[in-house]
């Protein structure tokens, strides 16, 4: 296969894969060339491939019928991909169970003692020493473009895992509070490239009818990572060594070499290799996804639909930040950061850096032991939302999460709250132990309605809204907004929870806020949130171009061609044929 781009025009020849001796020439004009007329020539190449390839090859998974190729070896690449989420997770997790070990008290402690009269760290130590994590993560999300679009979406991961290991190893080795921020900072600039880049090559990768599943997979490893760090803080909590937070920390060095060792034998995504005009390589990778001979019809169809979408965003100017915030982008870019922005204000990590202390203090159980049943909750609680959100689609169950965890955070805070009590040195106790438990029963359906909806639909939808031309940078947004509302969360609860002077002493009544950033999250969705359930990345470009109302999106349907686009002709006088190519044009009609 060669494609060739000439002032005005897009060439492309694939040699036939039954007859050595013969060729096909497509050509099309690009001046005027649209992302979606784009797509007639692409459902002219399917209907092509199907006729040439008879019926899809079963034995492996596959997609559609109108979908050429094997889907399995995509979604292998995309589902290992998202292992990625398990340093994310694992990362965010252990310190939960860190912050509440004996030894790490005694060790890392200035001097404060702490209402039960034990050494420990003071509140703003508390504070910095979780939300330094975040910060490093906001900068890494932040600095992703650079990576992502010079280097590449693949090498970008790999060079992320160590810096990522360089955090790990500072923490790992402290016994002072410096050195622990450092690491803990470092680890944080990791992850933020990581969470920024991972979407994004899975997006780039992933089958149009598939693609909520592989992305959603990503939040699934996050929760397997948090249920990880549960467990072997669980395991470790009690040893009177260093081991107690040594080992939970240093066993994140294997989840990231893991990482790069896939990462080192996968693909570029096509779309970056199109963007860097690297045709060959482009097919290449594309082949290995579909497998399918790079000369295939299906493999040059969408290659020249990714190549056209690339060039239509190209005569218009090179993408910058300034226009993510520049109409036509401006409208999904507030729609990925208000989404990013609100999957933290449900309150979801305030479960996970804080969940162990404060479920010690509702009398229900060991706060170890509670924070492993919320981990597994959320990772089994994942897997329906994965499911769902290519057959339900984004929008309702987006909408249907938002409304079940609003009423379940109300019933947490309404229950924690009149259901114990504080004595005067700030130590709680049970009141009524039925209502602790109903309220932890609770938090329990929250972490169920937001793992199954809100936990993977935010990167899934984040993933994929935006074009080409921004589509490194507008991911690096809205995942530091992401990780900047993570900072604020973290920074800010120690002061909002615990008691003392100048702290708020909110307790359970924290889960008012979240309540009411979860009736948010309903109108967001409401008014924000497109159904792009089955849409290609450029047929989700032609989608916000067309429907400006987010309530008529799902009503959609994508078209061939638009007023200021190219057609397909399908008249005689559009095909000229030889005797060994055919030469389809397709131009802007006046």
């Amino acid at each position: 296969m060669y494609i060739k781009h000439t002032e005005g025009s897009v060439s492309l020849w694939l040699k036939s894969p039954s007859k050595s001796s013969e060729h096909h020439h497509f050509q099309f004009s690009s001046h005027y060339l649209s992302p979606d007329s784009i797509l007639g020539i692409r459902r002219q190449f399917c209907v092509a491939t199907l006729h040439t390839m008879g019926l899809l090859n079963t034995l492996s998974l596959t997609g559609p019928p109108e979908e050429a190729g094997k889907a399995w070896p995509a979604i292998a690449v995309g589902l290992f991909a998202a292992f990625g989420g398990v340093l994310f997770g694992y990362d965010t997790g252990t310190i939960s169970g860190i912050l509440a070990m004996p030894y790490w008290q005694r060790l890392f402690s200035t001097g404060y003692v702490d209402a039960l009269g034990n050494p420990n760290i003071n509140p703003s130590e508390e504070s910095a020493i979780v939300s330094i994590l975040s910060a490093g993560t906001f900068f890494g999300a932040l600095l992703s473009p650079f990576l992502a679009d010079y280097v590449g979406r693949r090498m970008g991961l790999l060079l992320s895992t160590w810096v990522f290991n360089l955090g790990v190893v500072l923490h790992t080795v402290a016994t002072s509070i410096p050195l622990f921020l450092a690491g803990r900072f470092f680890a944080g600039l990791g992850v933020g490239l990581i969470s920024a880049m991972i979407p994004l090559y899975q997006s780039e990768t992933a089958p149009k009818w598939i693609r909520g599943f592989i992305v959603g997979a990503y939040q699934w490893a996050i929760t397997i990572g948090l249920l990880l760090a549960a467990v072997i803080n669980n395991a470790t909590a009690q040893r009177d060594d260093t081991g107690s937070y040594r080992i939970p920390i240093a066993i994140q060095l294997a989840w990231s070499l893991i990482l790069f060792g896939g990462m080192a034998v996968l693909p570029e995504t096509p779309r970056f290799l199109i963007k860097k005009d690297n045709a060959e390589k482009a097919a290449k990778a594309l082949s290995r996804l579909r497998r399918l001979p790079t000369d295939h019809e299906a493999i040059v169809a969408e290659l020249a639909e990714v190549h056209a979408n690339h060039e239509f965003e190209m005569r218009i100017g090179q993408g910058t930040y300034m226009d993510c915030f520049k109409p036509p982008i401006l409208k999904r870019q507030l729609t990925g950061m208000g989404l990013q922005a609100l999957q933290q204000l449900t309150g979801i990590n305030f479960i996970f850096y804080y969940g162990t202390k404060y479920f010690e203090n509702s009398g229900v159980a060991s706060g170890f032991t509670v924070q492993m049943i919320t981990s597994a909750i959320n990772v089994t609680s994942t897997l329906p939302g994965m499911y769902a959100v290519d057959k339900w689609g984004r929008r309702p169950l987006l909408l249907w999460g938002a409304i079940g965890m609003c009423v379940s955070q109300l019933i947490v805070a309404v229950c924690g709250t009149i259901s114990a009590g504080q004595h005067d040195n700030g130590e709680m106790f049970v009141k009524n132990l039925g209502g602790q438990k109903a309220a932890v029963a609770f938090v329990c359906v929250y972490i169920f309605f937001f793992a199954s909806t809100w936990g993977p639909l935010a990167w899934v939808v984040t993933g994929e809204i935006f074009p080409l031309k921004t589509r490194a940078k507008s991911l690096s947004i809205t995942t530091a907004t992401n990780w900047l509302l993570n900072w604020a969360i973290a920074y800010s609860t120690p002061y909002l929870v615990n008691y003392g002077d100048g702290y708020a002493n909110l307790q359970s009544k924290i889960f008012f806020v979240w309540f009411g950033a979860c009736f948010l999250c309903v109108l967001f969705v409401w008014l924000m949130i497109y159904e792009t359930k089955g849409l290609s990345l450029e047929q989700i470009d032609q989608l916000y171009e067309e429907v400006s109302d987010a309530r008529k999106s799902a009503a959609w349907k994508p078209t061939a061609s638009r007023d200021h686009g190219g057609k397909v002709e399908d008249s005689p006088a559009g095909v000229q044929e030889t005797e060994d190519n055919t030469v389809v044009n397709l131009e802007k009609k006046a």
